[in-house]
């Protein structure tokens, strides 16, 4: 409330509002508690369902039995029926619609209420606990096998009992690999989501992509690996004190720590690949510190050989030692088909003047996926936004990750894009590193999680203007009123403006109405994370929405309270059948 008390500071004595001083748009209510501009854009019957599914959602034993639940009443009334009633309650709530021309209406309304769109094709296999497992440990193995080799991390290698990677998770999506040929159904599946986007959205859309969607998750394991045994090797060189992070050293460092072997041969070839920056450093890891040992700007090189480039020499012996584990020649080509499909979909995105926001997953697959992201940034982000990363600010060491990046899109000039969410994966990461014996990589509570995405969001935001003046964007994706107005003050503390296209704000379609449309609605970039796919197929995505708001039941409780003095408002006052229509353009 001190932070709310600041932002109404100049507001006139006894509105608490923020005008964004713009025509045409609402001024913005901060306490997020107007049943009117929340709903505006809604039907009456809408805001039933509404309040009808979220009262459902607070009810335990429904919510811990909705998949059995589900199975049951579709063998009962059959399919269509079915469809019809999960049209008319959860589908119709949480999913825009079946294909892209069904979902039209939707992203078109919201549109005219100042909201853009992040579609997503939701459709996920419904496995059992016992098939998931058995796939994942087939696609996380190489052919070469899983054997135990010196340094080895063993956090990044599978475990049968988190083989499940559905485990704890209410509100992410999972895919789990069956071959080469589901990944480029998966591809296409993208590329008509980059089609819909471009001709629904009028180019103020984005899409969302999920790299393990996309290949086999071993190879992200694999590479995950060699970059965490790349940054203890460079912990080494840097004296085994301190974060690894922070430290910067010369060439002339590193060939003093091997000493006499720097003379010999293989080391000179590998040293001739390693390259600085304008400064002279060898800067450290995780991303842009290796792309100076590796050939990272190599790797979306079809002749690219993961065996081959991966290599350090040992500063006892001298010898060449290979960082990453066995990979077969077939497992090479299927990296490169991984790498040929994202990149792929990021080319055709960014022909179409379609956005990518790239998901952040599991920890074990993450310093994969950020590099890889990261290198696409370098490629497509020149003088644009197309790609974005994205942040978990559960993890302990999101912050030193974000400063990482953020120095590297500094020094090599491309445009810095991200996510930040507080992330889906904290139950799951803290029993499998209890399990395991490794550190635990999450924040000890929840106020350390908030402080942690608070800290990164005045990180970045700190770099927009002033000596640095970095070309950044922003999107914090969350469902907490204290963040968003903490993101509001920085703004104005940074003197951001909401059309400077700098920072976005995003919550998930059926949830936090209260606080998305009267962003939108006072001139400020939202958005919904737009859902869509057949009524059967997007049934696990229904599952974990109904898990996730029975989590939140303090935010449910004030929703709820919005939507029912909304509906006996319009009562009241002769609304009950008010027809939305809105003539705002969003940002």
């Amino acid at each position: 409330m001190a932070l709310l008390r600041r932002l109404a500071v100049n507001a006139p004595r006894g509105i608490r509002v923020l005008s964004t001083s713009s025509q045409g748009k609402d001024d913005l209510d901060l306490t997020f508690s107007n049943p009117k501009d929340a709903f505006k854009s809604k039907k009456t019957s809408e805001l039933i369902r509404a309040y009808f599914v979220y009262q459902i959602c607070s009810i335990n034993w429904i919510v811990e039995n909705n998949d059995m639940l589900m199975k049951r009443l579709r063998q009962v009334v059959g399919q269509r029926l079915f469809e019809m009633i999960m049209k008319a309650t959860f589908y119709g709530q949480f999913v825009a619609g079946e294909d892209q021309n069904k979902i039209r209406p939707t992203i078109e309304r919201l549109r005219s209420f100042g909201v853009k769109s992040i579609l997503d094709y939701s459709v996920e296999e419904d496995l059992s606990q016992e098939e998931a497992e058995k796939r994942e440990v087939s696609a996380s193995i190489s052919v070469c096998g899983d054997t135990e080799e010196e340094g080895q991390l063993k956090q990044y290698h599978v475990e049968q009992r988190f083989a499940d990677r559905r485990y704890k998770v209410t509100s992410a999506r999972t895919y789990f690999y069956l071959n080469e040929a589901s990944c480029e159904k998966n591809m296409e599946a993208f590329l008509k989501s980059i089609d819909a986007v471009a001709g629904i959205t009028e180019s103020t859309g984005l899409m969302a992509v999920k790299l393990t969607a996309l290949g086999r998750p071993q190879l992200l394991l694999q590479l995950s690996e060699v970059i965490m045994r790349a940054r203890n090797y460079m912990q080494q060189i840097a004296g085994g004190t301190g974060n690894v992070l922070t430290h910067h050293k010369t060439i002339e460092d590193f060939q003093r720590y091997l000493g006499e072997h720097s003379s010999k041969p293989e080391v000179q070839d590998f040293m001739k690949k390693i390259t600085s920056d304008k400064e002279g450093m060898l800067h450290l890891f995780p991303w842009d510190r290796i792309v100076h040992l590796f050939p990272w700007s190599n790797i979306l090189d079809k002749d690219m050989n993961l065996s081959d480039s991966f290599r350090v020499p040992d500063p006892k012996s001298g010898q060449m030692r290979r960082l990453i584990s066995q990979i077969s020649p077939k497992e090479e080509e299927m990296f490169r088909n991984m790498l040929r499909r994202i990149n792929h979909i990021i080319q055709v995105a960014a022909e179409a003047d379609v956005r990518i926001m790239i998901d952040a997953e599991q920890t074990y697959f993450q310093p994969a996926i950020s590099r890889i992201c990261l290198e696409m940034m370098r490629r497509y982000n020149k003088g644009r936004f197309v790609v974005f990363n994205t942040y978990q600010t559960y993890l302990k060491n999101t912050y030193n990750e974000i400063v990482t990046d953020l120095e590297q899109a500094e020094r090599q000039n491309f445009f810095w894009g991200a996510k930040l969410v507080r992330g889906a994966y904290i139950e799951q990461e803290r029993a499998r590193a209890a399990a395991m014996g490794y550190e635990d990589p999450s924040c000890e509570s929840v106020e350390a999680t908030t402080a942690s995405f608070h800290k990164c969001l005045k990180e970045i935001l700190g770099r927009v203007k002033g000596e640095r003046q970095q070309n950044l964007g922003i999107m914090v994706a969350s469902h907490n009123e204290d963040t968003i107005r903490y993101a509001i003050q920085l703004m104005r503390d940074y003197n951001i403006q909401p059309d400077e296209k700098v920072v976005c704000f995003g919550q998930l379609l059926g949830m936090c109405d209260h606080i998305t449309f009267p962003l939108g609605q006072a001139g400020y970039s939202a958005y919904k994370y737009v859902p869509y796919g057949p009524v059967l197929e997007v049934l696990p995505y229904l599952s974990r929405r109904a898990n996730e708001n029975r989590g939140f039941l303090v935010k449910i409780k004030k929703e709820k309270g919005l939507l029912l003095k909304e509906i006996f408002r319009r009562i009241v006052t002769g609304k009950a059948f008010y027809k939305p229509v809105g003539n705002y353009t969003p940002v």
